[in-house]
Formats: structure tokens, C-alpha cells, sequence
């Protein structure tokens, strides 16, 4: 097995599992954003959130829902940051939610990158109609 994450879900690669169920294990991440950070990770090696089965996304999200609250309750935190990043950013190529515990003025801005603007309404309602039209292809 090449893949990081699946060794750790074999048992083969040293973690901190916080759970470990039929549908995930999830473990401390080793370079945490704050103490806490979780990495959920189903047992199936998938590379993207698009990969998951479509009747494999609710367990999966169930178990990343209640990580959720057991960090933020355990972590003493006031909320959390929920985030998949797909390829991009993504240092280990098996789909994992990342749950981090948040507390008001801890430093962390937004999401990780300079934000932007549309150039104009205009260019908004057009992003936003495209979305919506592949959005009606996908789903027919």
C-alpha cells in the first residue's frame, strides 16, 4: 500500500485514532491548525469528495457531524472549521475532512487565501447562472 491513509486505516502507520468504525477512522492530524484537529477518512481509499459512493456520503458526514461536536466540546471550543480540500492542497491523495477547533480571535482568517470580488454584478449573475446550469446537468 502506497497510499499514507490507508496504512494508517490498516494499522500499519503509527496515529492518534480518536475513531475507528466500519465507514472511518479519524486521527489527529500531525501538523494541526490548533490542538484538536481531526482528520476524518473513510476506510475506502477515495482521492476526492466526487470519488465517495453517493450512498456513502451520509455515513461519512454523519461521523464528520458528530467529530465535530466531540472537538469542539472536548477542545473547550466556541465552533469549528469543517473543510475537504480536492487535489489542490490536499497532501495526501485519500479524501479526508479536516475538523479543527475554533475560538473567537484565535488567529485564523477566514479561509487561508486572499479573498476577491467579482468585477461586477453582471460577471456575479453570469458565475452564478453557469454554476446553476451544470448544476441542473449533473443532477438530470
Amino acid at each position: 500500500m502506497t497510499c499514507l491513509f490507508c496504512r494508517i486505516v490498516a494499522g500499519d502507520e503509527p496515529a492518534t485514532i480518536v475513531a475507528d468504525d466500519d465507514e472511518i477512522v479519524a486521527f489527529l492530524d500531525i501538523r494541526p491548525l490548533f490542538h484538536g484537529h481531526v482528520l476524518v477518512a473513510p476506510r475506502v481509499h477515495v482521492e476526492t469528495l466526487a470519488d465517495v459512493a453517493a450512498d456513502r456520503i451520509g455515513p461519512l458526514f454523519e461521523r464528520v457531524a458528530s467529530m465535530e461536536r466531540v472537538v469542539e466540546s472536548t477542545m473547550g471550543a466556541q465552533g469549528s472549521f469543517v473543510a475537504v480540500n480536492n487535489r489542490v492542497s490536499q497532501s495526501v491523495p485519500h479524501l479526508h475532512v479536516h475538523v479543527v477547533p475554533r475560538t473567537k480571535g484565535d488567529g485564523l482568517k477566514g479561509f487561508f487565501w486572499p479573498r476577491t470580488r467579482y468585477e461586477s454584478p453582471q460577471q456575479q449573475a453570469a458565475v452564478g447562472a453557469a454554476l446553476a446550469e451544470a448544476w441542473e446537468r449533473e443532477r438530470a
